[in-house]
């Protein structure tokens, strides 16, 4: 037996909308999850971030998530870029120190 699935990963797509039409139409999410091989939280998951997503639920939407998720991996590039470029100031002054013999100013 394959192992349990977490969140979407493998699963074709359009799977949590018809899970989530299956729920509504009354299946348990137990047997859903059981027929699909997913852990009964995912289906869960999947449910409450479908009640958020509609404005039923308090909540990050998806589109919000995906946006955060998007704005965070952009803040550490560029930190990291950030960081490189102080660290090769850096490497600069040390390699060319001023000529007049003052020291750089920070």
């Amino acid at each position: 037996m394959r192992g349990k699935w977490h969140g979407t990963t493998g699963l074709p797509a359009g799977v949590p909308a018809q899970v989530l039409d299956l729920l509504a139409a009354g299946r348990a999410a137990t047997e859903l999850a059981h027929d699909l091989d997913v852990s009964t939280q995912t289906i869960y998951t999947w449910h409450r971030q479908d009640r958020i997503d509609r404005g039923l639920t308090p909540g990050l939407t998806s589109g919000e998530k995906a946006e955060l998720a998007a704005a965070k991996r952009r803040i550490a590039e560029l930190e990291s870029e950030l960081q490189a470029t102080r660290r090769a100031i850096e490497l600069i002054r040390e390699a060319a120190p001023p000529k007049d013999g003052s020291k750089p100013s920070r």
